[in-house]
This record gives C-alpha cells, structure tokens and sequence, in this order.
C-alpha cells in the first residue's frame, strides 16, 4: 500500500525465465508492492512456471502469442479487476529498475500526476546503459517529430517503465490500440489527448543479452506506426479526421508534461 492505496505492479512476459525472479525479487523489496500481475504472452521457455513459484503473485498465461500490445491489454484488464489504485508496468527482463517503484508511486498516489515514465533520456542514461546506438538516433528522431506533431516536451515516448492512477486506465480506450508494439505510443498519446500531464523520472538502465529488444525490421515499423500515431493525433486536433484512438474533440487541462530531476 500507499498512503491506504493498493499497488499493483504488472510485467508483460515473454521468455523471461532467465530474468523474472530476480526483477520480482527487486519489485517486492521496495515494501509498497501489494501484488504481483504477471502476463505470459505464451512463452517457449519456463516462465510461467517460474512466476507460479513467486509468492503474491497473480499468473495469466495466453495460449498463443497474441502480441506485446495485447499483453498490456491483458495486464491492465487484471489489475483493474484485482482493485489496483496504481498501476506501475515493470519489464520482467530486468532491464528498468524496480527501486524507482515508491518514487513513482508516490507522484501518483500523491495526486500529483497520472502518469509518470521511467526516462532513460533525462540525465543521459541511455547510451550509458549500453543502448544501441542506432536505437539511441532512432529514439530522439522519433520523439522530436513526435513532441512538434502532438505538442507536448516529453524526453522520450518508447520507455517501458510507467506508472498510471486507476482513474486514467479506466479512462482510455486501450482495447481498440494495437496488439503489437505501437500499443505503447498510442496510449501515451490517448493520454495527452485527453489533457492530462505526464511527469518523468530519470531512470539508469541495461541492456545485457537478457533483455528483450526487438529486431531492426520490427523496429522500422514500429517507428512508422508511432510517426502514423502522432499525425493522426494532430489531424484529429485539427478536425480533419476521425479517429478511434482519439474519440472525441481534443482535451485541455493544462500542461502536457513536467520533468521530475533525480
């Protein structure tokens, strides 16, 4: 709990076997953490009967791969039903780390903001925790064109470290996202169309041979879907189209994002 709200942590799974106990052990050492979701999106080694062994923990393995999107979709649906008041996403490949958890929970339980990111941008981590260099470039370029398209200052919109209030995922519209990668750019971006501020937290990470990444073809697409994303956002503002993702006229509440120095 924090300040008597219920923390939910939730890992997206897939061949995590090599790194799940040891993120869950991290996760439950912050002393916040009420339960454990995990979501086996039909893994070909032995996670889900690593995470069946782990204490507090809620399993949900699918039976055929369905996609990383989907596999959030899944998480959320579940941490909503098991009462979640926050919400935080935690890879199970170690590669974000979980010491951020009370730090991240308490802007949200605090009600400072409903949504807060695990930066690895903010204070230059992200070539210091061995990104790829290529996947560095990528990342600036996608985010630059991403900020002047929907208007918003984030550092970055492709980390998957994040932290929601209960309010918020009630309130978007995640089942008509993708079931592929792009799921974590549109949510983000349903967040700012509906006027509400994101902070970010500067957040070290690693990349080790142990954490999953995708290939560079999947990677070009998912930088167009995320490029498709934006432009249909700021169609949409402008009431040119349509959208699904953006149901709805375009929502104002105040600043789009604020940077937390750590």
């Amino acid at each position: 709990m924090f300040e008597s709200k219920k923390v939910i942590v939730v890992m997206p799974a897939y061949n995590a076997a090599d790194t799940l106990r040891e993120t869950y052990d991290e996760v439950m050492a912050q002393n916040i953490v009420d339960l454990v979701i995990v979501v086996d999106d039909a893994s070909n080694d032995e996670t889900t009967a690593i995470a069946k062994t782990l204490p507090n923990t809620i399993i949900h393995t699918h039976p055929s791969n369905l996609g990383y999107g989907a596999n959030q979709k899944t998480c959320y649906r579940l941490a909503l039903q098991h009462d979640a008041d926050i919400i935080i996403m935690v890879h199970p490949d170690y590669q974000y780390t979980p010491r951020l958890i009370p730090a991240m929970a308490s802007i949200i339980g605090n009600g400072l903001y409903p949504c807060v990111l695990g930066s690895r941008i903010l204070g230059g981590y992200a070539l210091k925790g061995r990104m790829p260099l290529w996947k560095y470039i990528a990342n600036r370029f996608l985010t630059l064109v991403e900020n002047i398209l929907i208007g918003a200052k984030l550092s970055e919109y492709h980390t998957g470290y994040r932290a929601f209030s209960r309010k918020l995922i009630e309130q978007l519209p995640l089942e008509v996202n993708s079931d592929d990668f792009v799921f974590d750019n549109q949510m983000l971006t349903q967040i700012l169309w509906y006027g509400y501020t994101i902070a970010e937290v500067t957040c070290p990470t690693r990349y080790s041979p142990e954490a999953s990444s995708i290939n560079f073809r999947r990677s070009v697409k998912y930088g167009f879907g995320c490029l498709r994303t934006a432009l249909t956002f700021r169609l949409a503002k402008m009431n040119l189209v349509k959208s699904k993702l953006f149901p709805g006229g375009p929502k104002r509440k105040g600043s789009h994002f604020v940077k937390i120095a750590k």
